[in-house]
């Protein structure tokens, strides 16, 4: 077991009762973290305590591993990097692990029998060490790391060790602070306040006063001229220089030190940037804002054209083939479609203190995938990939969370991820629509059967070609009560054959007379062995408003010389049941509303996607021969 005195940095390793003094250490970086040696916790119902540390410095700042003793006597480290906790063990496989210098960001393996994807490769370095430790610290060593993501269930998390040969592998997953219930941590860190003193320096480019409020702020951008600082150099060397005079400068919306409250959480806005990217040779910009949290995490704000964001490092990012950028994305429960790529997006301008080297100029490339009102994002250079979960927020939102007292400007268009305003409406028109139809349909189908019609009349008839000239009349029968409608139906024995028939309803007692005119034809028949048909055999005619009396019918018969036969014939007549027309036009007044609704979500849609990579409607569709 290796030590390191936290009074002298002094690396010993004990043998029996002996202690070997094998080298100094650095000091230990001042950090954010709320973490120390000492500092107990539970992980997966086991109680463990935190018995040492390394830092490790970075290309883009320091992060912490802790080394952790469980009471079941197992060891693990829990890393924490820009306010993401990670839990790992180490892990003995027996295959070869692959090549550090043949991995890149975004490619994907099958290690240990499990699908991961490279999210993150550094060329590191070890530069100090706390407390009790599992290898020799000495005065530092490099260490290049891989991070994977994915495993068997998706969420795991491994990393590659390089330091030694062969590489170690660790594998676990990442943590929720909250749910490792630790105690004993640094007093006053778990607020999003700093708890060492502010680093304040002068600008090296305009002279104006700067700060870092903590060791973890890795990088400082000036508000005056816009250089941006390495503050963990003691000379406060420049990472990019400042703007020059014809750069064209922007203000943030929300100024660097604003505090305020976001979904029940205090931050605070320590940094700000705008990136740029441009189509066609038309330059799009965008603001992004660095927030202070909780337990030393950070948050994001993204603000384009009015349309703000609230987004979070996903520690479980989704899994995808990497090769099918175009494709849909599932993740926690969602399917997400792909909305834009942007090739190259660059920082154009950069104000207030950063975790990482952030200079002006650096590009990434970002694939947003969407699903309203929440959008996943993918940010990835040549060694790193990281994916984000931002979630639409009016500007009202920011605005009460921030305590702006003008507010902020009215959004513009239509953005990826903003919820269509006419979903909800659509949703609740549709409900109300299938409400009021199933009552309009039970009502019709109760008047249908309280007014069904009454048999006043049924004969059989036989016409004959031979008396074709001869006008038929039916028996006498009686409408009672109010003026209603008559069905009359005819039943026909026609086969390949037609029959006209000219009815006429008469009063007996006025003289008053309906008359109706009826072709009826029926042709069937067998073409190449398929068989057809065409007409029918039956008919029937509606006379309206009939008022009560005894009535009669009378009929002339037309029947056709081509085929005389004999047709029978049964005649029907009835009261009219229930009418349809007022059923008919109620149902097409109801389903005018969800129509309506329906065509402005499409409409808001349609508008959403104009500014994807997938537009519904192109300029070329336009296009055409006059």
């Amino acid at each position: 077991m290796f030590a390191v005195c936290e009074y002298c940095q002094s690396t010993l390793v004990r043998h029996d009762q002996a202690l070997e003094d094998i080298g100094k250490m650095a000091a230990l970086v001042e950090d954010r973290s709320p973490l120390q040696i000492g500092a107990e916790g539970r992980y997966k119902g086991v109680h463990f305590a935190l018995i040492g540390r390394i830092q490790i410095r970075y290309s883009q700042g320091i992060w912490n591993e802790w080394h952790i003793m469980f009471d079941d006597m197992r060891t693990a480290w829990l890393s924490e990097a820009a306010g993401e906790y990670v839990l790992t063990f180490i892990k003995h496989v027996g295959e070869e692990l692959p090549v550090f210098d043949s991995l890149k960001a975004g490619q994907r393996f099958v290690m240990a029998g499990a699908p991961w994807t490279v999210f993150n490769i550094e060329q590191a370095e070890c530069i100090a060490g706390q407390g009790e430790l599992p290898f020799k610290v000495g005065a530092g060593y490099p260490v290049n790391t891989v991070d994977l993501r994915g495993g068997a269930g998706g969420g795991g998390f491994a990393t590659l060790d390089y330091s030694e040969t062969p590489p170690l592998l660790f594998v676990g997953e990442p943590v929720d602070f909250e749910s490792l219930k630790m105690n004993n941590l640094r007093e006053g860190m778990p607020l999003p306040t700093p708890s060492v003193a502010a680093r304040v320096f002068r600008c090296p480019s305009c002279g104006s006063p700067m700060q870092a409020r903590g060791q973890d702020i890795v990088a400082a951008g000036c508000a005056s001229c816009g250089a941006v600082v390495d503050t963990s150099d003691e000379n406060y060397k420049l990472i990019s220089k400042a703007m020059g005079q014809r750069d064209e400068k922007y203000k943030p919306r929300l100024p660097l030190g604003s505090k305020g409250s976001l979904e029940g959480k205090p931050v605070a806005v320590i940094g700000w940037l705008v990136k740029q990217t441009k189509i066609e040779g038309i330059e799009y910009d965008w603001r992004e804002y660095l927030l202070a949290g909780e337990h030393g995490s950070y948050r994001w704000l993204t603000e384009y054209n009015g349309h703000w964001n609230i987004a979070d490092v996903l520690s479980r990012p989704p899994v995808t083939s990497g090769a099918m950028e175009l494709a849909d994305v599932a993740w926690s429960g969602q399917k997400f479609k792909h909305f834009s790529t942007t090739a190259s997006a660059q920082v154009v301008q950069v104000a207030g203190e950063f975790t990482w080297r952030v200079r002006r100029g650096e590009t990434t490339r970002v694939v947003d995938y969407v699903a309203p009102p929440l959008m996943l994002s993918r940010e990835s250079t040549s060694n790193d990939l990281t994916w984000s979960q931002g979630v639409y927020v009016a500007p009202a939102v920011i605005a009460e969370a921030f305590g702006l007292k003008q507010g902020l400007p009215a959004p513009i268009g239509v953005f990826a991820n903003q919820p269509n305003p006419w979903s909800e409406t659509h949703q609740k028109v549709c409900k109300t629509f299938w409400k009021l139809a199933l009552l309009a349909i039970v009502l019709q189908a109760v008047f249908s059967m309280l007014a069904s019609g009454k048999l006043l009349l049924r004969e059989s008839i036989e016409f004959l070609p031979s008396r074709a000239d001869e006008t038929w009349t039916s028996r006498e029968f009686t409408v009672t009560g109010k003026a209603s409608k008559l069905a009359v139906r005819n039943d026909t024995s026609l086969a390949n054959n037609w029959i006209g028939l000219d009815m006429t309803l008469v009063n007996k007692a006025t003289g008053a007379a309906w008359p109706a005119s009826r072709e009826i034809s029926y042709y069937y028949g067998n073409d190449g062995g398929e068989s057809w048909s065409e007409g029918s055999r039956d008919d029937e005619v509606v006379f309206l408003d009939i008022p009560p009396g005894t009535y009669y019918l009378a009929v002339d018969p037309e029947m056709s010389t081509e085929m005389p036969v004999p047709v029978r014939d049964t005649l029907e007549v009835k009261t009219g049941g229930a009418g349809w027309s007022n059923f008919v036009l109620l149902m097409i007044f109801l389903i005018a509303f969800p129509i309506f609704t329906r065509m402005r979500v499409a409409s808001f849609e349609t508008r959403r996607w104009m500014e994807s990579d997938h537009p519904p409607v192109t300029s070329s569709d336009d296009g055409g021969d006059d």
